[in-house]
């Protein structure tokens, strides 16, 4: 039987047996968090702080417009595929201090979505060696934003030096079609892959 407020899609649904962990990761600024709530079914858990004089000197600004807030613990949100599975989705801050955290949320991932922003690809290469270091298989989706160039996939593949067999797809974090595309192309990645033996 399902729960009294499953209509209001508060709670997971009754039949739901299988729950997996995906992280969304990515340098500061890049759309983690509008990501989440974009594709999240329920309203996203959010630990957003307002910047303050002090993050100027830390948290690189340029070229980023109107970016008052930043996550300083995660996000999180939740999608359910069907009646016996559901996704719960952990967005990771992205700013280097955070490093200790970023490795805590990603105990229990099968995977992670890696945003990216082509004004600042550079900025993902430890987010991808982390990932590496962690063992975690990921996908990566260049973020669209609005005046941000755009090159042929061969020079973006070239530019993040990935492997031929990681996913590469363009999304915008806004648009939850284009969202559950990029989150299609993880999942796909993720069951092609063989099957990890845990300890």
């Amino acid at each position: 039987m399902a729960s009294a407020r499953s209509s209001e899609g508060i709670y997971v649904r009754a039949t739901v047996r299988t729950a997996v962990k995906l992280l969304v990761v990515g340098h500061f600024a890049v759309g983690k968090t509008t990501f989440v709530g974009t594709l999240s079914e329920i309203r996203p858990l959010r630990t957003e702080e307002t910047m303050t004089q002090a993050a100027e000197h830390v948290d690189d600004l340029a070229g980023i417009q109107g970016k008052s807030t930043t996550t300083v613990a995660m996000d999180f949100g939740r999608l359910t595929l069907n009646d016996q599975l559901v996704l719960y989705l952990f967005g990771a801050p992205g700013q280097h201090r955070f490093k200790q955290l970023w490795k805590d949320i990603a105990t229990g991932a099968l995977g992670a979505l890696v945003l990216a922003d082509t004004r600042r690809l550079e900025e993902s290469f430890d987010i991808m060696g982390l990932l590496e270091e962690l063992e975690l298989p990921y996908a990566v989706a260049v973020n669209d934003f609005d005046g941000a160039p755009r090159f042929p996939e061969p020079e973006l593949r070239e530019a993040l030096d990935l492997l031929p067999e990681t996913p590469l797809i363009t999304c915008d974090a806004r648009d939850r079609v284009s969202s559950t595309h990029a989150l299609i192309a993880l999942v796909e990645h993720l069951l092609r892959r063989p099957v990890r033996e845990y300890a």
